[in-house]
Order: C-alpha cells, then sequence, then structure tokens
C-alpha cells in the first residue's frame, strides 16, 4: 500500500471518527433523562414537534426540526454548510413576506417582528451559531426553510 493511500486512509478516517464522536455526543445529550431540574434547565429547552420532544441547546434560536435534521443526516463538515449568502437571501423572502401580508391583515405586530428577526438573519450575524446545515441535506430545501423559519 502507498504511503499516499495510507495517509489519506489514516487521515479521512479520523475526520470521520471526529464526526462519529460529535453525532454520538449528540445521541447521548438528546437521550439523557426528560426529567428537568434547575440546573438542567440551563441548558436547553424542550421543543415539540409532531414526532414528539427534544432537547434543543437553550443558547441557539433554532428549534427541533433544526435538530432533527442534524441528528437525521450526520453528513457533512462546517465548510458544506449552507451558503451565508443564501440565509441571508431567505431572510430578505420572509422580510418581504411579512411586509407584504401585513397588506393583507397580518397583525402589524406579528409583522414588525418577524421583519426585526429577518434583519438580523440578513445581516448574517446570526449565521456561524444559528444556523447548522449542511448543504447535502436539503435536497429540496425543506429542512433550511425550516432552519430559517425557526430563527426568524
Amino acid at each position: 500500500m502507498s504511503s499516499v493511500l495510507k495517509w489519506y486512509l489514516f487521515n479521512h478516517g479520523l475526520r470521520q471518527l471526529k464526526k462519529l464522536s460529535a453525532y454520538s455526543s449528540l445521541k447521548l445529550y438528546l437521550s439523557t433523562s426528560t426529567m428537568v431540574n434547575k440546573e438542567e434547565s440551563k441548558n436547553y429547552r424542550l421543543e415539540r414537534d409532531t414526532f414528539g420532544e427534544l432537547k434543543v441547546p437553550a443558547d441557539k434560536y433554532y428549534g427541533a426540526q433544526t435538530l432533527r435534521a442534524l441528528m437525521n443526516f450526520p453528513i457533512g463538515d462546517t465548510f458544506e454548510r449552507m451558503p451565508c449568502r443564501l440565509i441571508m437571501a431567505m431572510g430578505i423572502l420572509k422580510k418581504a413576506a411579512a411586509e407584504a401580508n401585513k397588506e393583507y391583515n397580518l397583525d402589524p405586530k406579528v409583522a414588525d417582528a418577524i421583519s426585526k428577526a429577518a434583519d438580523d438573519v440578513i445581516s448574517g450575524k446570526l449565521y456561524n451559531e444559528h444556523f447548522p446545515l449542511i448543504i447535502w441535506q436539503t435536497g429540496s430545501g425543506t429542512q433550511s426553510n425550516m432552519n430559517v423559519n425557526e430563527v426568524n
């Protein structure tokens, strides 16, 4: 076996092991008891969707759908995340929809709240911490759209 091939397999194996380790840690974190005490409640919040309840890290703006996407598709690496400009463009769409629907009886308070949140998405300042999805897990864009909806 050539030294280049050995080097590639060794490094590729370490990369996969790191991914597996991170995924295993996430699974362990999610599978812990649902009993909440004061100390634990600072680390996560309980989010519910049609599939049940999940513990979402308290410091993240995303919700259960994004966390499920991370659990169901443990592929890719940080450099393969959805492009920041695409996330910013989705923020522009959400803001435009809120402003347009305000004219069609959407509660102005709700529309303004959506617009303000969309401004944070558009600025890009939320990208690193709150948009973790990888390009390979969103064939039709459903998970990415839900991620933007949850943060926005």
